[in-house]
């Protein structure tokens, strides 16, 4: 799950990063509304952090341009100002939550995992495919009852795939969502992390399938 967080205060922005990596994220960062706006006509994402007070251009304005493009991620709203007023303005401006500073990380990633089941339309907090099931609160992977051990990499490719199983994921698709603005991809990445998931998946019912010119599909077989 790849994740936008739009902050110009540059520490509060590492902090936010270096927490949502530990949990598997993959995140860029904009500093301003401007690159915002760019870094989200590029690439696509599962949930954009926005703060409302932003240099060149704020917030609010960048939220209204987003939805009237059409681009439906989710947004949760960060600012100072917790006021009812300007909940509710960013509510009808079509933001998915709002969260007054200062909070807890705990909270921010609980109220990220909701934004993203309702974006993908799922209500349940695990999602299973056959015994392949990942727990939505915790975000691990279990495997016939057994914890299954995966590299950051291999999560992030894993986790879209099951978000999106039974459709088939294109490989630029699982690229974008996989890396961010600032690391250096390997061509054949993709195709590594996921001959790695199906030797981790060997003797269950769980199955990457490979449509050749189209992508990968993950099934219950």
């Amino acid at each position: 799950m790849r994740i936008l967080i739009v902050e110009d205060n540059a520490e509060l922005a590492a902090w936010l990063a270096k927490a949502l990596r530990q949990t598997q994220y993959t995140v860029d960062i904009a500093a301003d509304g401007l690159d915002a706006e760019h870094m989200l006509r590029l690439a696509t994402y599962s949930a954009v952090i926005l703060d409302l007070s932003l240099p060149k251009l704020d917030g609010m304005t960048v939220l209204k341009q987003l939805r009237r493009t059409g681009n439906k991620v989710p947004v949760i709203i960060l600012t100072a100002n917790a006021s009812l007023e300007g909940r509710v303005a960013g509510l009808d401006s079509g933001a998915d939550d709002y969260l007054a500073k200062p909070f807890e990380i705990a909270e921010l990633e609980a109220r990220i995992r909701a934004v993203i089941r309702r974006g993908h339309d799922v209500a349940a907090p695990q999602i299973a495919v056959g015994d392949l099931v990942l727990d939505g609160r915790t975000r691990q992977f279990s495997l016939s009852g057994q914890a299954l051990q995966l590299t950051p990499r291999e999560h992030a490719v894993l986790e879209h795939l099951i978000m999106k199983a039974g459709v088939t994921v294109t490989k630029a698709s699982l690229s974008e969502g996989v890396f961010g603005f600032d690391d250096v991809a390997d061509p054949s990445a993709i195709e590594i992390y996921v001959h790695r998931l199906r030797k981790k998946l060997e003797g269950s019912s769980i199955q990457i399938v490979t449509l050749r010119g189209l992508g990968y599909l993950l099934r219950h077989v």
